[in-house]
């Protein structure tokens, strides 16, 4: 597959809003709507276009506590490992996970309510997983930037 401009200027006005039409698009973009239908439709099959998603405003369904949590595993062995990936991506109150490299194993990123349901998740979730050695948690004070945007 040829990945023209064309293509990454299609894809940056889908990032800002995958609502448009093909129609708002093809105006954009100096294309006849069928030709932006194509387009999509090729980006969505090689995969450059994983899939479309509503953002949610965190106030009005009251999950604006945001923390980071830093986690050690007790060994970092491929069962441990393997294993705290597993249990972690079943919770529902963990929006994003990475494996990282220097002092600690693991960075999540947590949303719920408030500091007592981030207890709550604390105590009852994330410290009854096997092999978790420490955590040390971050509390957002001001969300400075937030953005799904990938520059092209």
């Amino acid at each position: 597959m040829i990945f023209d401009t064309t293509d990454k200027k299609l894809l940056e006005y889908l990032q800002q809003d995958s609502k448009q039409t093909n129609k708002e698009l093809s105006n954009k973009l100096n294309l006849s709507v069928t030709a932006v239908y194509e387009r999509i439709k090729k980006l969505e099959k090689e995969g450059f276009i994983d899939g479309y998603i509503a953002l949610v405003n965190k106030d009005k369904v009251q999950k604006n506590f945001l923390v980071f949590c830093h986690i050690k595993l007790v060994k970092h062995s491929q069962d441990y490992v393997f294993s705290f990936e597993k249990e972690v991506a079943n919770l529902n109150e963990v929006l994003e996970c990475y494996h990282l490299s220097g002092d600690y194993d693991y960075l999540l990123k947590v949303l719920v309510k408030d500091m007592v349901e981030f207890r709550d998740f604390m105590v009852k979730k994330l410290t009854t997983i096997s092999h978790i050695g420490s955590t040390h948690s971050m509390f957002v004070i001001n969300e400075v930037k937030h953005t799904t945007v990938i520059n092209l």
